[in-house]
């Protein structure tokens, strides 16, 4: 019901700008005002970006398109370098999100040993998150000099992203009591007040699959427990998919091994600025845009792509 309501909201605003168009071009045809063809101008183009919109939800016709998405972030071998870029890969993500109107909120976070983030998992939630967000899956490469480097030299670092959809409870999935391992931990914290002098933090490990999922940020041992409940009912579900398929870019997608050669996407900031998606070869020079979340485009023409070759959206 939710989807419908979106869909129809979307339709009539569509709608009601193409008469509101339509109604200031019939003005200018009795009288040509600049500032009203400078307003209808810009009202087209953003029209049309509308439109455009519009027609790539129409691609996003997979099982759990429609679904939140948790996504997932590692740091690749490389110590602080490549755990300031995860660092960095999640503001792009957090900028995206606010631009779009998304939420997100972090379930589970390892601070970096010096600066920057091990790994995280956060929620993104609206309307075709995990829809748009898969493409993001895969291994992102960042070339640049190191702020760490006292010899300013150029490094090369690695992150995995993970995305899968926010799956609540999957009636033919059956999770047994006897087949979780729970272990409580203090949530980490930035010291002072902040610090949690309780064991609220909660990790879930289901031993027949060895799938490990965890949760720090609720205000309560128990409200971690069901976040991280949810975590691994989505994590047994893909892996239920992948092996239906039998073919690991079914959900989430081929995560190679961090390294040279396995990414999808490189971000370079030295010696020139450019950003590339191998798999589309979608690429812009306006690296400092795509970092402030404007990643928009390079999700287009993965979400394009796929539709021509006609691969199966979960």
């Amino acid at each position: 019901m939710k989807t419908c309501e979106y869909k129809l909201e979307k339709l009539n605003k569509l709608e009601k700008g193409i008469e509101n168009a339509q109604a200031s071009i019939e003005l200018l045809e009795l009288d040509e005002d600049e500032s009203l063809y400078n307003e209808l101008n810009t009202s087209l183009q953003e029209l049309e970006k509308e439109i455009e919109s519009a027609k790539l939800e129409t691609l996003l016709s997979g099982k759990y398109d429609n679904y939140n998405a948790i996504m997932t972030l590692h740091a690749g071998a490389g110590g602080t370098e490549a755990q300031d870029w995860t660092d960095m890969l999640f503001r792009m993500y957090s900028m995206y999100a606010e631009k779009n109107g998304y939420k997100i909120k972090v379930l589970d976070v390892l601070d970096g040993d010096e600066a920057g983030i091990k790994s995280i998992s956060f929620l993104v939630s609206g309307e075709y998150a995990y829809g748009y967000l898969k493409a993001e899956k895969g291994v992102h490469r960042l070339v640049r000099i190191s702020p760490f480097d006292a010899n300013a030299r150029r490094h090369t670092s690695f992150a995995s992203v993970e995305v899968m959809p926010e799956i609540e409870e999957a009636p033919d999935i059956n999770i047994r009591p006897e087949d979780l391992k729970i272990d409580t931990y203090r949530s980490s914290g930035a010291g002072g007040q902040h610090v949690n002098k309780t064991e609220s933090a909660i990790r879930i490990t289901h031993i027949p699959t060895g799938i490990i999922v965890a949760c720090q940020t609720e205000r309560s041992q128990v409200q971690n427990r069901e976040t991280a409940m949810k975590m691994l009912y989505s994590r047994l579900v893909e892996k239920q998919e992948l092996e239906e398929m039998e073919k690991l870019s079914a959900i989430r997608g081929d995560i190679k091994k961090i390294e040279w050669g396995s990414q999808i996407r490189s971000y370079v900031f030295c010696p020139y600025t450019l950003v590339k998606d191998h798999r589309t070869n979608y690429e812009t020079s306006d690296v400092q845009g795509v970092m402030n979340g404007d990643i928009q485009e390079f999700i287009n023409e993965y979400l394009k792509r796929t539709s021509a070759k006609g691969e199966k959206n979960v």
